[in-house]
Order: structure tokens, then C-alpha cells, then sequence
């Protein structure tokens, strides 16, 4: 998915376990993508993890919001699960890190494009990196296990999904809740079915490895 997920553990009380709640994003077209994904998915999250079940206790579904495709429309409401596309994605991608560079091969869906400059400034040059704190090799393994065709990446490109990855990884090591961006393929290469089972077992994943 080119979205991101924040996972916020909140303590229930003494004698039970954690809770945890997921918020969940996608994005909206850009350009290439005149039909993303992600919108889809996101928008009927809700609806089909409840008639599905699908959430152990414990587990709570908490937003599901699509941003728009670009860097500061998507800044107010970033810091959750993030989904993004990758056009030419062939299985799920699980992204490991961002980086601090700004670089839009194409203008974002506001106009902006910038090019070889630090998302955050203070946090020095762009080769800076920021990495997940989820358990992504656990969570690789179950999802390997539910048969998923997925892997562990270390490039979430350089356009609005790197962008909302720094950013969501600089907020959650700030708040102590940890961010996930994962790519998804075009509903072309697996199908709309197929994809929403996938979020429904990733978020079971994510909570039972946090």
C-alpha cells in the first residue's frame, strides 16, 4: 500500500493486555494513477472489517482517511497507517525507512514540486534516514504465512509517499507510536478482493507483533 500506519498503544488497565488502535490513509490520484487504489480501500475499510470481523480483541480500527497525492495537503492529517501505489508493483511492499529528501519527479497534486531538498531542515542533509520501529520482519513472516506475496523494502521513492513517511516516522518516534508505510499494487496486477483481505491480515499482524 502506498499508505502508512501508526499504530497508538493505549494501556487498558493492570490486569488486561494492551489495546491497540490503528488509523489508517491512503491517497487520492496522481498523476499516472488516475484511479488509485488505496482511495478505494481505505474509503470501505471500515465497513468490511466489521461485517468481516476480522480484528482480534483488543484491536480497534480507528480512522481511515485519504489524503490528497501531495506533500503539504497531506501534512495536517498524515500521522497515521499510510497506503500509497506503486504503479509497477507486482506484490506488497513493506517499507522499512524514508528519507530526508524532497524530490517530486513530477509536480504533486497542489502544484508543488521540489527537487534535492531536506523535508526537515533541522534534521540536517538528505541522506538522513528514518526507519520503522514495527517488527516488519515478524510481520513479513505472518503475512508470507496467510500466503501474501510480500517483502521488505528500503526505497519508498522520492515523491509524496517518502515525503508522508519522514514526516509520520519523525511524529511517532516523538509520540512513542510506531508508523508503517506499505505499496500496493494496481488493482490490475491483484485485484480489489484480494487487497482488503490483505489490509484486514496486515493490521492483525501489526497488532500481534507490536
Amino acid at each position: 500500500m502506498g499508505n502508512c500506519i501508526c499504530v497508538e498503544d493505549r494501556e487498558m488497565g493492570t490486569e488486561q493486555p494492551k489495546a491497540v488502535t490503528i488509523n489508517v490513509t491512503g491517497f487520492k490520484k496522481f498523476e499516472g494513477v488516475a484511479e488509485n487504489p488505496t482511495e478505494t480501500i481505505v474509503n470501505n475499510l471500515m465497513s468490511f472489517i466489521q461485517s468481516k470481523g476480522l480484528l482480534p480483541a483488543g484491536v480497534t480500527l480507528g480512522s481511515c482517511t485519504v489524503l490528497e497525492t501531495a506533500g503539504d495537503g497531506a501534512l495536517p492529517v498524515l500521522y497515521k497507517l499510510h497506503l500509497g501505489v506503486d504503479g509497477g508493483a507486482r506484490k506488497f511492499a513493506l517499507e522499512k525507512q524514508a528519507v530526508n529528501e524532497a524530490t517530486f519527479y513530477c509536480p504533486d497534486e497542489l502544484g508543488w514540486q521540489p527537487m534535492r531538498q531536506p523535508i526537515v531542515a533541522e534534521d540536517g542533509g538528505t541522506s538522513r534516514k528514518r526507519e520503522t520501529t514495527c517488527s516488519i520482519e515478524a510481520v513479513l513472516k505472518l503475512l508470507k504465512n496467510k500466503g501474501y506475496d510480500a517483502a521488505i523494502s528500503e526505497d519508498a521513492g522520492l515523491f509524496v509517499c517518502n515525503y508522508v513517511y519522514y514526516h509520520s516516522l519523525r511524529f511517532a518516534e516523538q509520540k512513542g507510536h510506531k508508523s508503517l508505510f506499505v505499496h500496493v499494487p494496481r488493482f490490475s496486477r491483484i485485484n480489489e478482493e484480494t487487497q482488503m483481505q490483505f489490509v484486514a491480515t496486515l493490521l492483525e499482524a501489526i497488532a500481534s507483533t507490536r
